[in-house]
């Protein structure tokens, strides 16, 4: 389900948080379906409910799962997360638009590589 790098630089519930996204993004987790509780993906992945519940509350918050008192947590639906997600991913793209922009990136090397990935390529 999600693979955790201990060598990452990235925190683990962050590490967590981008798996859980990657899955309701793709619809490997469908909308409505019920994710591991805290503790069973804790075990699972043997470290600290703390960890996994900062994930699961940011994902909330970000739209991406919703919580049911005394049910558990599950996958929204995706039209309920677009809106306030694509903002805040609109503004980071303008951020580093900008900064590759000063640091003379080509224009139109830029849009090539939009262009690509919108055909479905994968740009490194």
């Amino acid at each position: 389900m999600i693979q955790l790098n201990y060598r990452d630089s990235k925190p683990i519930y962050e590490q967590i948080k981008e798996g859980l996204r990657r899955l309701v993004i793709t619809g490997a987790i469908a909308k409505d379906e019920k994710l591991p509780s805290v503790r069973e993906l804790a075990s699972e992945l043997a470290i600290n409910p703390n960890t996994i519940q900062r994930a699961y509350r940011e994902l909330e918050t970000e739209g991406y799962i919703y919580t049911v008192a005394g049910k558990g947590s599950f996958a929204a639906e995706q039209s309920d997360v677009h809106g306030r997600r694509n903002e805040e991913l609109l503004k980071e793209f303008d951020e580093i638009v900008r900064e590759l922009l000063y640091l003379s990136e080509d224009k139109e090397a830029l849009i090539r590589r939009i262009e690509e990935i919108a055909k479905g390529g994968e740009k490194q």
